[in-house]
């Protein structure tokens, strides 16, 4: 446990000790508390509704060797903080809003509430983007004719049939974007909703493409290119995940430095769990555990698409229990399981 979590209290102390001297700097003693308190909520809140995506990661972690694990650990850490929970926000809002890279910087910094306001109008293309892409995860562990244990049997079984229809995710979450776009999003904003929408499925595409060219036979000899795809799938599927969450981070503060320090100490947490999880074996132990949270992803991708429609907007901290409730749900009935099978656990 120290082992896994060390580094992650390390970065939470020194992200704590940052929201509370900034807040003395552009306040006093009240405001430093605040900012402290407030990084606190937003940390808990990035791990509760990040616990399903650290259990897929480990689901990956597990077969990528020594070398591409730390990576993922340590470049990882940094492309999660600064990459894709400030610079890559930065960079839609610059997109969506015609702005230079520097002026939306600015913003960020100078004038957050603004900035704030640019995020929330990027909204639509955010959740298409995401939505699309976690949906494919989604359709792609549920419909995999491969998989050999279902959860629930009753949903799984026929989908395992459907799935050996070349790229039927593919069409499925087409279709369901096609069909949301047209009958829920406003005019004005349809376009930008499919181009986003697509962009997702065209990703999604292109790093499953590139998962296909390394087979089992050449796996060893391609070890170091097959360890950069799987960390790309990673960072985009943490991409996913964070961008929802920056945008309901700015529902509580506008302070663009104490949103960095608890989506930090979110992000690190979660990088903790899934180093754990693969150390400890946990995804062996708890056979339900992985098809838990891809249904917690696949109940998020449907939240993110059905929210492209402004005048919906289901509050982050129901996301967040509705992954917990699937984990905390396969993790009992994986218990269930295993002493109905005590065999399984002896072998």
């Amino acid at each position: 446990m120290r082992r896994e979590f060390g580094f992650a209290f390390v970065v939470t102390l020194i992200c704590l000790a940052g929201a509370f001297f900034y807040g003395l700097r552009t306040g006093d003693m009240a405001t430093a508390g605040s900012f402290l308190l407030i990084a606190v909520i937003l940390g808990v809140m990035e791990v509760s509704l990040s616990f399903d995506n650290a259990v897929v990661n480990a689901s990956v972690l597990k077969n990528m060797d020594a070398v591409w694990q730390r990576r993922f650990l340590t470049w990882g850490i940094l492309i999660a903080v600064f990459g894709m929970r400030f610079i890559f926000p930065i960079v839609i809002v610059a997109v969506v809003a015609k702005l230079g890279f520097i002026e939306v910087a600015q913003l960020a910094f100078n004038n957050p509430q603004e900035y704030a306001r640019h995020l929330n109008e990027a909204h639509v293309p955010i959740s298409a983007f995401g939505g699309t892409f976690l949906m494919l995860v989604f359709l792609k562990y549920l419909m995999d004719p491969e998989k050999e244990v279902h959860w629930l049997a009753f949903i799984e079984r026929p989908l395992a049939k459907i799935g050996r229809l070349d790229t039927i995710q593919v069409f499925l979450t087409g279709v369901l974007l096609l069909v949301l776009v047209n009958y829920t999003v406003h005019p004005e904003e349809k376009l930008t909703a499919l181009i986003a929408g697509l962009v997702g499925i065209l990703t999604y595409i292109f790093i499953d493409a590139l998962g296909g060219l390394f087979d089992a036979d050449d796996m060893a000899a391609k070890a170091g290119a097959a360890g950069l795809t799987a960390f790309i799938y990673l960072e985009v599927l943490d991409a996913s995940f964070s961008l929802d969450g920056v945008i309901g981070a700015f529902a509580i503060t506008k302070e663009v430095v104490v949103i960095a320090a608890g989506l930090c100490i979110g992000a690190v947490f979660v990088r903790s769990l899934t180093l754990m999880l693969v150390k400890k074996g946990t995804l062996q132990q708890y056979v339900f555990l992985e098809h838990g949270a891809h249904y917690g992803i696949g109940a998020l991708a449907i939240i993110m698409l059905v929210s492209m429609n402004h005048d919906v907007h289901i509050p982050e901290v129901v996301t967040g229990l509705i992954g917990v409730g699937f984990i905390v749900a396969s993790v009992l009935w994986s218990m269930k399981y295993q002493r109905d099978n005590p065999q399984l656990s002896e072998g």
